[in-house]
């Protein structure tokens, strides 16, 4: 371990560089893991190209990466529950204090939290990491690396339809077949939802998600404005959805979500767009339509790992490209290009295997 910890470095906006850094050695409550699998996100691929994602703005090099699983080498001295040789999940965001998010059980929303490969933190992109042994969850035998790194977006999907209420009976609509948009497909079928329709302009996403349990894919079009799209949702149900799950942050997708969700129901926002939008706010409000925002999740990663483990969710089918760490550039390239659905790069140059 003493040679080479690689690392995914961004340094600076289109700067994206590979390099050593030195093997970190753990804190009293950290693991040192060797890293195995980690998925290339959206948030990764937008820092890369502008070096910024809202307030988050790139002052220093960091190193990217926060879809993670890796092996245990080393524990902290006050670690008692995992052991060298463990295969765990990591759950990138630490809170830092016991401030009054943390006391609720919402510490996602502590302005104090760490949060892998968000300025200034570094990710986990890198043969060796170091990370707090409390959100690191031992995985189960039947549980992969690529699975146990996608738990970091099935939490996405987790979060967002506990947020909207999925449960049994439950007719949902999802704006957008990306990564996130296909994981809340999956999460909300697993969670009893009766009929899920979901949109995008791809037909070959369309595909996938029909694949994936989607009872209806309904095609964006140019000529299609909001309105008559929920008109569409509604006329494939045979009536509007309770909840609809927003993934893209497109503004017109968000008027969309609002105008075909049914009275009474809820729009939750995942996606992430312009910082101003314009909505049918007045529709919303006089039809009762709650509006609810979701940032990252929190006490997702045993639902997650029960539900990887039990088959009752699939997500390997999202894994459409691997690559070694080496060739990271190049990964990131494929996935700012749209080629592919998941990225994955393999961290440990003595295991490629998923």
């Amino acid at each position: 371990m003493a040679q080479e910890n690689l690392s995914v470095v961004l340094h600076s906006k289109g700067d994206l560089r590979l390099e050593n850094r030195p093997v970190p050695e753990p804190g009293p409550n950290d693991v040192l893991l060797q890293m195995h699998s980690v998925g290339i996100c959206g948030s990764d691929v937008h820092y890369w190209q502008h070096g910024r994602i809202g307030d988050f703005v790139l002052t220093k090099p960091m190193v990217l990466g926060h879809e993670a699983s890796g092996r245990v080498v080393k524990v902290g001295a006050a670690v008692k529950h995992l052991k060298a040789g463990d295969r765990v999940a990591i759950e990138p965001g630490v809170p830092c204090g016991m401030d009054e998010f943390f006391k609720n059980g919402r510490y996602n929303l502590s302005p104090t939290i760490f949060f892998c490969a968000t300025p200034p933190d570094d990710g986990n992109l890198c043969r060796y990491y170091t990370h707090n042994a409390n959100f690191c969850y031992k995985l189960p035998d039947n549980v992969t690396f690529e699975e146990g790194a996608l738990i970091e977006p099935l939490s996405v999907g987790i979060h967002a339809c506990r947020r909207a209420g999925v449960t049994l009976g439950s007719s949902v609509l999802i704006c957008g077949a990306g990564p996130i948009g296909l994981i809340c497909l999956v999460v909300a079928k697993a969670m009893g939802a009766s009929q899920v329709v979901i949109t995008n302009r791809s037909i070959k996403r369309l595909a996938m998600a029909k694949e994936l349990g989607a009872d209806f894919q309904l095609p964006l079009t140019k000529e299609d404005g909001p309105q008559q799209m929920a008109q569409k949702v509604a006329d494939v149900l045979g009536a509007q959805p309770q909840i609809t799950i927003e993934c893209t942050g497109v503004e017109s997708c968000i008027q969309t979500a609002i105008y075909a969700t049914r009275s009474g129901g809820v729009v939750v926002l995942v996606g992430l767009g312009s910082e101003m939008a314009t909505l049918p706010i007045v529709d919303a409000a006089v039809r009762e339509v709650d509006i609810r925002g979701v940032f990252r999740y929190c006490n997702t990663w045993p639902m997650a790992i029960a539900m990887l483990a039990s088959g009752k969710v699939d997500v390997k089918p999202l894994v459409t490209h691997r690559f070694p760490l080496e060739q990271a550039v190049q990964a990131f390239e494929t996935t700012h290009q749209g080629q592919g659905i998941k990225v994955m790069l393999k961290c440990d140059k003595d295991d490629q295997k998923p």
